[in-house]
């Protein structure tokens, strides 16, 4: 599964060969309900062959859309979706994403992607990263306040003691019965010093480590949202000592995660990253109060519009689910023009915004509205 994160979108705004076809659509993860979503693919695909039959051959237009036709007979894939899926595909890139966000249909044919739909996904401040400990295995969930979803790992990475340590795992940790196990079950007794207790717990220090490691490398850094550790107590200490990952909250869930339903594993994951969350929206706030106080800052959408094109604006914040019916006629001047919008999805000055302030290497926030420093739906802070 590809993750949405910063580089893909980077990704999918340099691409360069055109035709470029977007594609989202809703999914279902269960059967019979999942049954629907080839049709529904298809049908999107039939939208795409009637657009680029406007400009191109019917040779030309198979061979466009080859690899999603591919896609769409492909059973195995379509038993593995999440809630939502985006598709991109010109004729020399292809990407799938599954997506643990539901998205609206949508089918675009146009000289770039549409990324919108990513953008405000990646760009909300409430995701986080859950990761469920035990001593023998770990699971890792991204969530929000609405929801919680287990990740599939990739492959290279064990999730189990067993298969992380391999032939290193001791003989003793083999014979030392429930330490640390099934729901309710408290660490088992063990007697004298330098026994099997010991041995238990270094491969457990070990296990922890590689834990940590590889959830900052594929994860963490690739995302940039905080993680939660859900774990018994004394596993907590351990994992603290051994853990480098700069993301990881210092408050976390003191349960076994496995005795949990996820339901309530997710209630008690917003309850920790609540507060994190709305003192980040806080800050986003503040600091471009602050840059406006100095002269360094507007809500301006025509100030802002030429700040992008410049690649002045360092941190973009963005009204959710606000749409300014304008767009950017000049990438040279930044100079806006206002207009009636056939579509809002596809094109609107926040996308466009967006997209400008991402090419050059600036943040885009996306806070909710009463969360907002101003009413116009958009703030800038500059570099410069």
């Amino acid at each position: 599964m590809q993750l949405v994160s910063e580089k893909l979108i980077q990704d999918l705004l340099l691409a360069k060969s055109a035709p470029c076809l977007s594609l989202y659509m809703p999914t279902y993860r269960n059967h019979p309900d999942n049954r629907q979503d080839p049709i529904r693919f298809k049908n999107l695909l039939k939208e795409m062959e009637e657009s680029l039959r406007k400009k191109h051959s019917a040779d030309e237009t198979r061979t466009v859309l080859a690899p999603l036709e591919k896609i769409s007979s492909d059973d195995a894939f379509w038993n593995t979706s999440l809630d939502g899926l985006a598709v991109f595909s010109s004729p020399d890139f292809v990407k799938v994403v599954n997506l643990p966000i539901a998205v609206e249909s949508l089918a675009n044919v146009a000289d770039s992607f549409h990324t919108k739909p990513l953008r405000k996904y990646l760009q909300s401040t409430d995701r986080y990263h859950l990761l469920g400990l035990s001593l023998d295995e770990f699971t890792l969930y991204e969530g929000n306040r609405h929801s919680l979803q287990q990740i599939q790992l990739y492959d290279d990475i064990p999730n189990t003691l067993e298969d992380a340590l391999g032939k290193e795992l001791t003989d003793e940790h083999h014979t030392v019965a429930s330490y640390g196990g099934a729901a309710g079950e408290n660490n088992a007794m063990h007697h004298g010093h330098g026994g099997k207790k010991d041995q238990v717990d270094l491969d457990a220090e070990r296990f922890f480590r590689l834990v940590s490691k590889k959830v900052e490398e594929n994860f963490s850094k690739p995302l940039g949202i905080p993680l939660i550790l859900a774990a018994l107590p004394e596993h907590h200490h351990l994992f603290q000592q051994v853990n480098k990952n700069s993301a990881l909250l210092h408050e976390g869930i003191q349960v076994n995660p496995s005795a949990v339903p996820k339901e309530k594993l997710a209630k008690m994951a917003w309850d920790v990253m609540e507060p994190a969350y709305l003192e980040n929206l806080k800050n986003h706030a503040g600091q471009y109060e602050e840059a406006k106080a100095a002269g360094k800052g507007t809500d301006d959408y025509k100030e802002l519009a030429v700040a992008a094109v410049e690649g002045r604006i360092g941190t973009l914040l963005v009204e959710e689910d606000r749409i300014i019916a304008a767009r950017i006629t000049n990438l040279v001047t930044g100079n806006t023009q206002k207009k009636d919008m056939d579509n809002p999805r596809v094109d609107d000055l926040l996308d466009d915004m967006g997209e400008l302030v991402l090419k050059m290497g600036g943040n885009v926030i996306v806070m909710p509205p009463d969360t907002m420093p101003t009413d116009t739906g958009i703030a800038g802070v500059f570099r410069y």
